[in-house]
């Protein structure tokens, strides 16, 4: 599985390279600043969206990616790439609760058992480094994980019909319990959502 991981100059984008590569995939890191017209030069199958400081809005080329890419696909976004994908989707973004950066937050996943999840328990522990958060899901978005506290800020989702997800939290964080697990079972699931660009089924999805 060849992914693109767009570099929005975070400190944790080769942690997360890492974690891929020992998945399985094959990945090629290109900051935000290159243009649009280079990366469509580019040989992949899916992309990851990387944590970053700001806002997407500011995050060079990253709209224009998920604006091109979108439908055609597998797409997961890690913090601010969580945030970029759910505001193009309608989703709005505002602040939360209180700053949560190097925090550890228990997180429950909800609704329906899917791939990103599978194998792992209901409630894990995940860190945070952002306050800004996603609310007012729109109809395409449903909500995989809220924290468990009062808050029940919204920590992951996916698309209703394309093989996109979203996480908050950082999977590839040291004290992020299951991390590693989180994004094998992306590149998998990846290996099979990219024939055809849509969702693909639980029961044609399985742990190898």
């Amino acid at each position: 599985m060849r992914l693109l991981l767009l570099d929005n100059f975070d400190s944790f984008t080769y942690t997360l390279r890492d974690y891929l590569c020992q998945a399985g995939a094959e990945v090629q890191v290109v900051r935000n600043d290159v243009p649009l017209a280079a990366i469509r030069q580019l040989d992949f199958e899916g992309i990851v969206l990387s944590p970053g400081p700001g806002v997407p809005a500011a995050a060079g080329v990253m709209p224009a990616v998920i604006e091109f890419y979108h439908q055609h696909m597998p797409m997961l976004g890690v913090c601010l790439g969580h945030q970029a994908l759910g505001e193009f989707f309608g989703a709005k973004l505002g602040r939360a609760t209180r700053p949560m950066h190097g925090k550890v937050s228990e997180v429950r996943w909800v609704g329906e058992a899917e791939p990103l999840q599978m194998g792992l328990p209901a409630q894990v522990a995940v860190t945070r480094y952002h306050s800004l958060v996603l609310r007012d899901l729109p109809p395409a978005l449903q909500p995989l994980a809220h924290t468990t506290d009062s808050t029940q800020e919204l920590m992951a989702f996916r698309h209703a019909t394309l093989p996109i997800r979203g996480v908050q939290f950082h999977p590839e964080a040291l004290l992020t319990t299951h991390g590693g697990a989180m994004l094998r079972n992306w590149v998998k699931y990846c290996i099979i959502a990219k024939n055809g660009g849509v969702e693909v089924p639980l029961t044609d999805y399985t742990i190898l």
